[in-house]
């Protein structure tokens, strides 16, 4: 609701019904919006393909993309702190992959978007100083709300990132050592001896990842790279397809390392998928590539491929998963129990 709230309150502040007047419906229009959409399926595809790989090909390419949009449906109703990582744990658990593979699994994929945050982000600064954050900020004087904003979540990404990086390829017991005290939570108590025992088969599933070719690790890396860029070039189609600023080359780089740095700012928001926080990212530190009058309209079609999509999708395909999932314990309990009358007579 505060999402919702602020999304409102913005979006009366800003529009303009002027400045949306002077959007042209061109030919050029609709093939943008028609890329941003291709851009969206290969956003899917590559993290359908990131999951295949990381199963070691347990997950068919169907299979995965079934637990992509389950995946980004929990995303989109959960805190962007959260993230769909605490669902995608349960989701993945209830396939035949097992809770430790499940586990690593997860932590993997949070490890590998770090990696891809950690390394562009420093690189973009670099480039084009402090203008990732915004328009016209080429001093030190300009150090602010979006730099400090930026630094904290950076820092934070940092540390997660290295602890599961660490824990997952050098010292697997420090991940023992979590799952143990997360099961020491009272509210956990019925789970405990369950967690305890993935941290232990943890530890094994990571010494395992280590013995991963390098091909793996590498497709699983620019299946990575391709998502995430999939995901900004949707926000420059449509920019380039509604805005009426002129893009040059290195525009565009710079529109997409800002777009970059807009999602690690994200990344912390308390409300589900970022919602209020990333239209007032939106409307700032792209201000310069977006008309002031319409963006909050650039952000809402943004919303409607990024968010509202998945959000149907999960409403589609979570009933008809579930009902497999029960269907498949039902029947796991029947030959359980004709077992056990077998055994008895």
């Amino acid at each position: 609701m505060i999402g919702v709230g602020v999304v409102v309150y913005l979006f009366f502040q800003q529009f303009d019904p002027k400045e949306f007047a002077k959007i042209q419906w061109s030919t050029q229009t609709d093939l943008l919006i028609l890329l941003a959409l291709i851009f969206l399926a290969t956003r899917i595809i590559s993290y359908a393909y990131r999951l295949k790989v990381l199963s070691d090909n347990v997950f068919s390419l169907s299979k995965s993309i079934q637990l992509i949009f389950i995946w980004e449906f929990s995303s989109a109703v959960s805190p962007t702190n959260v993230g769909g990582s605490a669902v995608a744990l349960f989701i993945l658990s209830q396939e035949k992959i097992g809770a430790a593979k499940t586990a690593t699994i997860v932590i993997y994929t949070i490890v590998l978007d770090t990696i891809f945050y950690l390394v562009a982000v420093p690189l973009w600064v670099i480039v084009f100083g402090s203008n990732v954050v915004g328009p016209g900020r080429t001093s030190i004087q300009a150090f602010g709300g979006w730099e400090i904003t930026l630094l904290i979540a950076y820092s934070a990404m940092l540390l997660y990132g290295s602890f599961f990086f660490y824990g997952l390829f050098f010292r697997p017991d420090s991940l023992q050592k979590l799952a143990n005290l997360v099961a020491r939570l009272p509210f956990l108590k019925k789970y405990r001896a369950k967690l305890i025992q993935i941290g232990e088969d943890v530890k094994i599933t990571s010494r395992e990842l280590k013995t991963k070719s390098w091909s793996y690790h590498l497709k699983a890396l620019l299946f990575t790279i391709a998502a995430w860029s999939s995901r900004y070039l949707i926000i420059i189609c449509l920019i380039a397809a509604v805005g009426s600023v002129s893009m040059g080359i290195p525009d565009f780089f710079e529109l997409f390392s800002r777009i970059q740095v807009m999602f690690v700012m994200m990344a912390f928001s308390p409300t589900p998928g970022g919602a209020g926080f990333a239209e007032l990212l939106f409307g700032g530190l792209l201000s310069d590539f977006v008309p002031t009058g319409i963006s909050l309209v650039i952000a809402m079609l943004w919303r409607i491929l990024d968010y509202y999509f998945f959000l149907i999708m999960g409403v589609i395909i979570i009933p008809q998963w579930l009902s497999k999932i029960l269907k498949r314990r039902r029947e796991k309990r029947h030959q359980e129990e004709e077992t056990q009358g077998n055994i008895k007579r």
